[in-house]
């Protein structure tokens, strides 16, 4: 699990530099400008997400039952990722309701799909994993909020779109690319 909290650590960490270290952030981005700033960014993001993906494999092979949850949490649990699906769809799609009342539906997905995977999953690599995004997720909507507004002029096509586009990503997710990517069927599918 070492490797797998590495990872975590880092790629939180990389996600982390705009709350914790803003100035810092302004004066790289300024000396190396924004393009080389992302890029960096992004390959640092890639390689400790690498690590985080390794990591939570090797955790996988000899996993420590925390908990068993409660069947019905399987339930609310998947409610509760539609909708962070939903949520994640509105981040991408332009003049949307959702993004124009919630600022930062990304964070609050985050925060869902977190919550419901403690709900759902009692592994100890799990709770560790989902711990740590919730915390981060909080910690970050917060400073978000912080930041003020963006103005977003929403259009109810727009909408319809982002949700229907979440469910679809929902159901793409849930029963076609979980088990292939975490190597676990949601819906026994």
């Amino acid at each position: 699990m070492l490797v797998m909290c590495i990872g975590l650590a880092g790629f939180l960490m990389m996600h982390s530099i705009r709350v914790v270290a803003p100035q810092w952030r302004e004066a790289r981005i300024a000396s190396m400008g924004a393009a080389n700033w992302r890029g960096l960014h992004l390959l640092g993001s890639l390689l400790f997400f690498v690590f985080l993906n390794y990591g939570y494999g090797l955790a996988r092979q000899s996993p420590e039952l925390v908990w068993m949850p409660p069947s019905a949490m399987r339930h609310i649990g998947s409610l509760l990722l539609l909708v962070a699906f939903i949520f994640l769809a509105a981040s991408f799609v332009p003049n949307n309701h959702i993004k124009a009342k919630l600022q930062h539906p990304m964070l609050l997905g985050t925060k869902l799909w977190a919550f419901a995977h403690l709900l759902m999953v009692g592994w100890l690599h799990t709770i560790v994993l989902c711990s740590a995004f919730l915390l981060w997720a909080i910690i970050t909507f917060r400073s978000a909020r912080r930041r003020g507004r963006v103005e977003v002029q929403p259009k109810a096509a727009m909408t319809v779109l982002t949700v229907l586009a979440g469910i679809g990503a929902f159901a793409l997710f849930a029963f076609v690319l979980h088990v292939r990517l975490i190597g676990v069927a949601p819906f026994g599918v």
